[in-house]
């Protein structure tokens, strides 16, 4: 069996998708570059929105990434079950997009966050985080001025009453997220949003806090070889 197929997209504007890539080869899986104008996913077996401020964060973050052509063919590939993990900016547009409930706001203060930060893996059964423990705490980087993650009260409680939040701030919030929350799933659990960057936690020598990250990329790779 080849190794899978893992999209990565970019946009104007993103920063982050070569981090992606490295991260997905790391993990021994196939990065396969995804262009936001065409409309061709590529046959790939799952797709990663990599950070940044795709077209410049106009409107609202992800507001405009949201209509791109190739968001036309994601977004029902998604709700058929094709796996997709957003990370920071690429979170905010899976929420645009509606694959994910809830919005990323300014943060609490208005100040651009940069830090290592420690966060608990609620859920370890989405197809990113089935390498996890159950209550496994990593360090990843956050980097982001818009992190807050807000939704409404029945919408909160229905994502804490079904497990759907994935990951969850520890010690600081950076952001003043509600209830803490770092990142959450869709009702199915394949697509899967967070602010923090596991991408830029896989590898020491790249100078990260830790390879902590390495978790999400093996349990996608590690989903296809047990189909």
């Amino acid at each position: 069996m080849g190794a899978a197929r893992v999209g990565v997209v970019t946009f104007p504007g993103t920063l982050d998708d070569q981090d992606a890539a490295r991260a997905i080869r790391h993990a021994g899986g196939e990065a396969v570059s995804l262009w936001h104008a065409d409309r061709d996913l590529r046959g790939v077996d799952a797709v990663f929105l990599p950070g940044g401020f795709s077209y410049g964060d106009y409107l609202r973050c992800g507001a405009i990434s949201r209509f791109a052509p190739l968001m036309e063919e994601l977004v029902p590939a998604a709700n058929a079950g094709l796996p997709v993990l957003g990370t920071c900016n690429g979170f905010q547009i899976l929420c645009e997009a509606h694959l994910l409930p809830g919005a990323l706001t300014r943060n609490v203060g208005l100040h651009y966050v940069c830090r290592d930060q420690r966060v608990r893996v609620e859920n370890a059964t989405t197809a990113w985080t089935g390498d996890y423990a159950p209550g496994q705490e990593l360090l990843l980087p956050v980097k982001h001025g818009e992190g807050r993650y807000v939704a409404d009260q029945a919408t909160i409680e229905s994502l804490e009453a079904s497990g759907r939040v994935v990951v969850r701030y520890l010690d600081v919030n950076p952001n003043g997220s509600t209830n803490f929350i770092a990142g959450v799933s869709n009702e199915a659990g394949n697509v899967v949003g967070l602010m923090p960057h596991p991408e830029h936690a896989v590898e020491e020598l790249t100078g990260a806090p830790s390879v902590d990250g390495r978790g999400f990329f093996t349990s996608i790779l590690k989903r296809f070889v047990n189909l």
